[in-house]
This record gives structure tokens, sequence and C-alpha cells, in this order.
């Protein structure tokens, strides 16, 4: 059984901190580092029910996508629900250890767990790092379709293969046009509707597109716009990080069990369409 201090090690490979954003808190939350680690949860929230999920599941530590503490506190009171989370991880010796922008911009990354979920072929970076000689890192991905598919077609392959949300999948622009190249980045991607015009693709699939950005996007060019709930645009990459941990549990011979939460942490619940009858 290895140490917690030894898969963060491995981990801290796959995702180093120096590659997150300057505002961004990756990395070990808490955890005791001479614990030993026998099974590993992965998640997108670091939220309550994750917690009583690896507490049920008998894991020592959550790896999750999203940071608990993004902008930091002065409290853990349990009274608080962030503080109720590190009470209960910490009164059952589990490790909570986040990996964000730091997995966003990795090869593979978010991104590339997203494309891998649509069947997408990626071709490069949106945004590269100028740090990467190989030119593979970066932020979000462009990719190509194997065949060409109209924006609705797309848009729908989008809401079957990624996981079932209240919100579902939105598109802006024509449903019947054609798309041959898509650019995509899990989780919010409005920032990046510049580069994405600029990346000369016929579709952009991403989360959390807000009125204005997207409104001013789809008169300025014919590029589709796929919006997607922002749980759903990252939950692939549990699934990416997973089986990278569960290779390299291989080869060192640790025998972790290695698990991908199936608990829909998207914090809307519902969805009605306007106009529908009751």
């Amino acid at each position: 059984m290895p140490r917690l201090s030894e898969v963060l090690t491995a981990l801290d490979v796959l995702w180093p901190a120096e590659r997150a954003e300057e505002w961004d808190a990756v990395g070990t939350v808490c955890g005791d580092p001479d614990a030993g680690i026998s099974r590993v949860l992965f998640a997108v929230d670091p939220v309550q029910e994750i917690a009583d999920e690896a507490i049920e599941l008998g894991a020592q530590l959550i790896v999750t996508h999203h940071p608990l503490y993004l902008r930091g506190t002065t409290t853990v009171a349990a009274s608080t629900f962030k503080g109720r989370v590190v009470h209960t991880l910490i009164k059952h010796d589990i490790a909570l250890h986040v990996a964000h922008t730091n997995a966003d911009t990795a090869d593979p990354g978010v991104s590339d767990a997203l494309a891998g979920a649509l069947d997408l072929r990626v071709v490069r970076p949106l945004v590269p790092d100028a740090t990467d000689p190989h030119g593979r890192r970066g932020l979000g991905r462009v990719c190509e379709l194997d065949h060409p598919e109209t924006l609705g077609e797309f848009a729908a392959r989008a809401a079957k293969r990624l996981p079932p949300t209240a919100q579902g999948v939105r598109i802006a622009g024509d449903p019947d046009a054609l798309v041959r190249t898509v650019a995509v980045s899990g989780g919010s991607g409005d920032s990046l509707l510049d580069v994405v015009r600029a990346a000369d693709v016929d579709a952009y699939l991403t989360a959390d597109l807000r009125h204005h950005p997207a409104s001013e996007a789809v008169q300025q060019s014919p590029l589709g716009l796929v919006d997607a709930a922002h749980w759903a645009t990252e939950w692939p990459w549990c699934e990416q990080a997973a089986a990278q941990l569960d290779e390299i549990s291989d080869r060192h011979g640790w025998g972790l069990r290695v698990h991908v939460s199936p608990t829909v942490t998207d914090p809307w619940s519902s969805h009605h369409t306007s106009g529908a009858p009751n």
C-alpha cells in the first residue's frame, strides 16, 4: 500500500502545481502524508455528497477538479458547508487533492477528455502553452469530426455522450449549418470566444456561455455555439484521470482501487421549457 505522499508525487507529475493559473488554488487541501492509500475517488466538485461517498467506499483520497477554497477563508467551522466537508474528511482520515487549471492545460487534459467523450479527433491546443516545446499542452482543443454533420446533429451527439443534466445542451446559430471542425473547452469558456473565431472552426462546445458574449459571437460570424452544463463538460476528465492513476498504480505495483463518482453535482436540478403548457 503506497503512502499518500507517494500518490501525491505521482499526481504532481501529471498536473504540476506550477502550471496552474496564479489565481487558482490547487494541490493538497488536507491529508496525512504518511497515511496508507488503497482507494481513490475522482469527482468534479468537493462537496458533502462526495465526502459521504468516499466514506461509503472506504476511500482514503479524493481527487477533485474544482477547488474547495478558491478565494481563501478565515474559518473551517463545521457550521459552514465547506467547513463541514473539511471536518468530515479529517474525521474519517480522507485526504483531498485538487487539480484545476493545471489539469485544464495538461497533456492529456480536461479538453482532451471532453473531445474523447464526443469521438472528436484532436488537432492542437486552442491556446497553446508557450512553455511546451511539443505544442501539445494548452487551454482548449481544436478538433475535427470524422464526417461532417449539422450543428443540430453535433449538439445531439453532445447531449447523448455527455452525462445528463437538467440544463442539457443548447445551441446558438443555424442548426442546419455543416460542422467539420470544432473547438472544445471544458468548463466556462466564453472568455475564449475571440480565440475561437480566430481558429476558424465551425462550432464551439463549452459551458456557461453568457448572453452578451454569445449574442455578439453569433452576430459577428457563422460560428455555431454549443453550450452544455459546466459539470458535464468536466466530468469526462475524472474517467481520464482515473485511468492515468490506474496505469501508475499498475506500474508501481500499488494495487490501488480507483473509482469515478457517478454523483451528479451540477447545481441545477430541473428544467422547464419556457412557454411550455402546464
